[in-house]
């Protein structure tokens, strides 16, 4: 015990309540009481000297801890190393592909320039040593070419080497020299200081890829992917063996989205592209994520996979609006966007000359990836459009006022209806307008010249629903109209869209489904089921709708018969008022343009104007005008027979000789008796001039 706090005897009683004044030490002040309580021991000599001890530990301690730390991959030697080896590697940079393609060009090249030299050095036939040596100086020209493009790609990696090392070395060394020059020694020493502490700062964290371990960490993990962990991963999956490795072709990085890991590399000689493509479970456990993250597919030859692991699952957060909201018409004769790739990019399919088949278990998004046909459709005026709900459900009802033809009743009879009109008018009527034009399928080129060639989209949602309500002869009439129609109408601008929940032979008929060549596959409850919308073997070449989970919805492989895989991709969506606001707009437009259902003067009008009347006039107006709207062809069997109904004797000869255009049109006349049908504007150029007469 200190001195000042010993008691000191006394005889004086002592009171027991109150301290002696002699033990209670003297405190400072403290009005605010807001100053730290500081015992009062150590504020003397012995107090002093246990605060120095134990800051000397810690001193120590510390000093203990650096040195440790020097002798390890963190120590500030280590970083500053390591900081000056990643600046150097940045200022280099990666030669890049295309050089190193340059380069084996360039190589094969002067290689069979030298070996076309020798040719032609050692051929003795004259007339063949002029054509070797031809060939010679064209691979000579070649090779310089190649060579060139190879010094090329070699100057502007050396430029852009230049550029960055100009910026990571000569920017130090300038600060440093103007410190030297300004405050002499202190001051390149603080240069110096501060340029070692920001390499050191470059450095401060090693990468996991710099020294492997054992400690099997994955992508999964946190780990960025590099070479070991592929290798193993296909190693743990059987892919490969356990003494064989893949063979990169370009490095491990991250994708320019920043969410997926990518690489390209080859398998080894003579193992099959498949053999990865049905491991692709077992590969996406051995780097730590789900099967939904893992995108296998094919490269440009066999052995070569592209492969994507991304850092999340996929398409699973908000649905991606369309872009059609923002167009104010479209055009249908020009590809359309339909959804979003993995990698982010728009998905635009050309549909002339095309038909799909979309399929899925109910909820997986297949009525809004048919809105991306029937949206852009809608926007385009001249576009004509025959709907067929079997689910009877509401999804077409808002294309209801501008449809030419439609069934929302899920009515096998009403679908007959549509087949028969499409079959027995549309077609016939889009063959003599590719005859008219010398051709045989319409186009582009055409519809620009003649507003009468036009595209048709013709959707069948739930064809098992129609067969299951429809009698064995009906059923067989509409696969038999369907399966033509997907046949014939596909030069004719007729585009087909089959859409089913339950994806089966008895949904689609085999004969129609094999002739569909987009294909859409959504969320499926079996491989086979996957198959049966994309084809057989392709669930077991990695491309399994089952494996889209439910939050994934308006996600399905997307096949459009262009691309050499199929690939994951989210349909664009559009809720209930966008659809409106689309249709309200492609109402507009095909009220301006003349091509509502309805719109326009009719046949009758148009033969009251001619002055025509009598029976020849009953007859043409009763066959021209159907469904309340005018009918721009006619087949020559349904026009033949109302003339006839009307009294008049007119064989199918003569009858075709009558139909005649005026002279203005070159006067081209229908020759025979197979006339399969009569355009509108002929028999109204000819029906007051001929047929009145016989």
């Amino acid at each position: 015990m200190s001195d000042t706090l010993r008691p000191i005897e006394t005889a004086a009683p002592v009171d027991l309540d109150k301290p002696p004044l002699h033990l209670v030490p003297e405190l400072p002040a403290d009005p605010a009481g807001d100053l730290p309580l500081v015992p009062a021991w150590t504020r003397n000599s012995d107090g002093r000297k246990a605060a120095a001890r134990r800051a000397a530990r810690r001193v120590r301690r510390t000093g203990r801890r650096w040195i440790s730390r020097q002798r390890t991959d963190r120590g500030h030697a280590a970083q500053i190393r390591r900081g000056t080896r990643r600046t150097h590697e940045w200022v280099v940079g990666f030669q890049g592909v295309n050089v190193q393609a340059a380069a084996h060009q360039a190589h094969l090249a002067t290689r069979e320039a030298r070996d076309a030299a020798r040719r032609a050095r050692y051929t003795i036939m004259p007339g063949q040593r002029d054509k070797a040596r031809q060939a010679a100086d064209r691979a000579q020209t070649q090779a310089m070419a190649a060579v060139q493009l190879h010094e090329q790609a070699r100057r502007k990696v050396r430029n852009g080497r230049i550029l960055r090392g100009a910026l990571a070395y000569g920017a130090p060394l300038v600060a440093d020299t103007a410190a030297a020059v300004e405050f002499g020694g202190l001051g390149l020493a603080g240069g110096l200081f501060a340029t070692l502490s920001a390499a050191a700062w470059i450095g401060r964290k090693p990468l996991t890829a710099e020294v492997w371990d054992h400690e099997r960490r994955t992508i999964g993990d946190g780990d960025a992917m590099t070479e070991p962990m592929l290798n193993r991963a296909y190693q743990d999956a059987k892919v490969i063996g356990g003494d064989q490795e893949l063979t990169l072709v370009t490095p491990c990085m991250l994708a320019a989205d920043g969410k997926a890991w990518t690489a390209v590399f080859d398998l080894p000689s003579g193992m099959p592209t498949k053999k990865a493509l049905n491991a692709k479970e077992a590969i996406a456990g051995a780097l730590g994520v789900a099967v939904q993250q893992l995108h296998q597919s094919r490269g440009d030859r066999e052995g070569r996979i592209h492969l994507r692991v991304s850092l999340s699952l996929p398409f699973t957060g908000k649905p991606v609006q369309g872009p059609l909201l923002a167009m104010a018409r479209a055009d249908l004769w020009q590809a359309i966007p339909m959804g979003v790739n993995l990698r982010g990019e728009s998905v635009w399919t050309l549909w002339v000359e095309r038909s799909g088949l979309f399929g899925g278990e109910p909820g997986s998004g297949k009525s809004a990836a048919a809105n991306d046909l029937l949206l852009a459709a809608a926007l385009d005026p001249t576009v004509r459009l025959y709907l067929a709900d079997g689910k009877a459900g509401a999804d077409i009802t808002p294309y209801e006022p501008i449809a030419a033809m439609f069934d929302t009743d899920g009515d096998p009879e009403k679908l007959l209806e549509i087949l028969r009109h499409i079959w027995n008018v549309e077609i016939p009527q889009r063959r003599t307008l590719a005859k008219e034009h010398g051709s045989r399928k319409l186009t582009a080129q055409m519809a620009a010249r003649d507003p009468r060639v036009c595209l048709a989209v013709l959707l069948v949602d739930e064809w098992s629903s129609y067969g299951a309500a429809a009698e064995k002869k009906t059923r067989d009439e509409l696969e038999r109209l369907l399966r033509l129609i997907v046949q014939q109408g596909r030069a004719l601008g007729i585009i087909t869209l089959a859409a089913t929940q339950k994806p089966d032979s008895d949904s689609v008929p085999t004969g129609i489904r094999d002739i569909l060549s987009i294909r859409w596959a959504m969320r499926c409850l079996t491989p086979q089921a996957s198959d049966t919308i994309l084809g057989q073997g392709y669930a077991s070449a990695g491309h399994n709708a089952q494996d889209i989970l439910k939050s994934q919805r308006g996600v399905g492989i997307y096949m459009d018969g262009e691309g050499a895989e199929p690939d994951l991709t989210l349909s664009y969506y559009y809720d209930d008022d966008e659809v409106e606001l689309i249709l309200d707009r492609a109402y507009e437009l095909r009220a301006e343009a003349g091509t509502l259902p309805g719109s326009g003067p009719t046949m009758a009008d148009q033969l009251r104007d001619r002055g025509t009347d009598g029976k020849i006039l009953a007859a043409l107006v009763d066959e021209f005008t159907a469904h309340g709207e005018a009918v721009d062809w006619l087949p020559g069997s349904i026009l033949l027979t109302a003339v006839k109904a009307a009294g008049l004797d007119v064989t199918p000869e003569r009858l075709a000789a009558l139909v005649v255009r005026p002279e203005a049109d070159k006067k081209r006349t229908w020759e025979g008796s197979r006339v399969s049908g009569y355009a509108r504007d002929l028999v109204l150029d000819t029906a007051t001039q001929h047929l009145d007469r016989t």
